[in-house]
């Protein structure tokens, strides 16, 4: 249910929380496939993160903050990378991007995807090797083209014919041959919210394969000979768990493949099925392992090309959300405890929505721990929310948390490392929190806390 604009009373009385969701026979417990893997609970019920308890965390870098678990991080890239073996495994920057993070990502030897020229720029700075990058985007600007050309980017994802026709001017211009991929809209429904399903028919991003356009596209770049085609692409959509549409996506790039073949008697030589890849947010999502996704994605590459009489491609994939999402927790501090009326109890803390829009925006679910003590109370069904001027100011729709919940207390809300950040605002001139980063027993900012200071210095009165 989601809160109603005029109030609580307009709402639905009587709601008690979703059916998958369960009474916990230990209200303290974590459950182990929502939390980043150095997480912990000490017998006092503190919370401990690479070694670093949340008090600390708290003290030293205050709250709301995003934690981030940098050894988690770390074997997540690396699970993908030998999971995928020969493939090619970039990062999807749009579900969080930091030097930080960039060099990490340079360490364990995965490339990234950026969207835009500040995505590009900070792929830079942290170190990517520009021919490790590949950008998408569904209306790059000619800066961001001209850009992506002069630093040696690997390969661009072009997305309309306009962007062809930019990109061609400017690799005239630049004497340079750009190497491109086609990204195709397959027709595939993803079981996913419709705002990030994105290979159906009739959404903005890519070129529609059923309709022909896909064809036209690879026909333009083949015929001009400016750009270097170097193979298809795809992205069906976000936190999806079932492979079946990626294998269905994969059949209908590889018919095209062939149909390019026949006509060109070429064969492109890569072959990239995008990301989304699902993880777990509360105890309804079954996630499946990167060995498995790796399995189930190259069998059906391998069976298509045998069955078209075609050369297995380079294989790439996108996983972002996959590798940052579990990464990292939100940690915040409660303020208010208010139960209204009996309907429900209301948990205030001291971010929300501009730290975490996706609850407000997607309906998404997300779960929630007091972090820095253990209770012996029981259960009770509460809605975590934020402090802005906002009914939909919601971060946990519905969670057990300990009946006495209090001010204080230390909430700490798991899974928030994609696109938490990315998309945090200053929505009622709230400062962004800072990420912090942890590992080996101790913490470092890596992005920081903004300030009031911030905020009053873009405002030139």
């Amino acid at each position: 249910m989601r809160a109603h604009e005029a109030g609580a009373l307009h709402g639905d009385l009587g709601f008690s929380g979703p059916s998958w969701l369960r009474t916990p026979e230990n209200v303290n417990a974590l459950v182990p496939q929502l939390w980043a893997k150095t997480v912990e609970r000490a017998t006092n019920g503190e919370i401990s993160v690479g070694g670093v308890n949340v008090r600390k965390i708290a003290e030293d870098h205050g709250t709301p903050a995003y934690v981030f678990d940098e050894a988690d991080f770390r074997a997540r890239c690396k699970a993908f990378k030998e999971a995928f073996g020969g493939a090619e495994v970039f990062y999807a920057g749009k579900a969080f991007i930091a030097t930080a993070i960039v060099r990490i990502l340079v360490e364990e030897g995965l490339s990234l995807d950026v969207c835009t020229g500040g995505e590009l720029a900070v792929a830079l700075r942290g170190g990517m090797p520009p021919e490790r990058i590949g950008l998408h985007g569904n209306n790059k600007s000619v800066a961001e083209l001209t850009r992506a050309v002069e630093a040696g980017v690997g390969r661009i994802i072009v997305d309309s014919f306009d962007e062809i026709d930019r990109l061609t001017a400017i690799a005239k211009q630049t004497a340079t041959r750009p190497k491109v991929m086609v990204r195709v809209t397959v027709g595939v429904e993803a079981h996913t919210h419709e705002y990030i399903a994105t290979a159906h028919e009739d959404q903005k991003f890519g070129f529609s394969l059923s309709g022909g356009a896909a064809a036209k596209a690879v026909d333009k770049i083949l015929t001009e000979d400016v750009l270097v085609l170097r193979g298809l692409h795809s992205h069906i959509g976000s936190q999806i768990f079932d492979t079946s549409g990626f294998e269905v996506s994969a059949r209908r790039l590889l018919s095209l493949q062939a149909a390019i073949h026949d006509k060109y008697k070429i064969e492109l030589p890569e072959l990239d099925l995008g990301g989304g890849f699902g993880i777990a947010y509360t105890t309804q999502d079954t996630p499946a392992e990167p060995r498995d996704l790796a399995t189930d994605l190259m069998r059906i590459v391998k069976q298509e090309c045998a069955a078209l009489q075609l050369s297995v491609p380079h294989l790439s994939i996108e996983p972002g959300r996959a590798i940052v999402g579990p990464a990292m927790f939100t940690l915040y501090e409660v303020g208010t405890v208010k139960d209204v009326d009996g309907i429900r109890t209301y948990v205030s803390v001291d971010g929300g929505m501009s730290d975490n829009i996706r609850t407000a925006l997607y309906d998404a679910a997300y779960s929630a721990t007091v972090a820095s003590r253990a209770s012996a109370e029981p259960p009770i069904l509460a809605r975590v929310v934020g402090k802005h001027c906002e009914a939909g100011d919601i971060i946990v729709k519905d969670e057990f948390l300990p009946a006495d919940v209090r001010a204080g207390d230390l909430l700490a809300v798991p899974g928030t490392g994609a696109y938490c950040r990315s998309m945090a605002s200053n929505y009622n001139h709230v400062p962004r929190p800072p990420v912090v980063a942890v590992v080996d027993g101790e913490s470092r900012v890596i992005v920081r806390r903004e300030t009031e200071d911030d905020l009053l210095k873009l405002d030139v009165g």
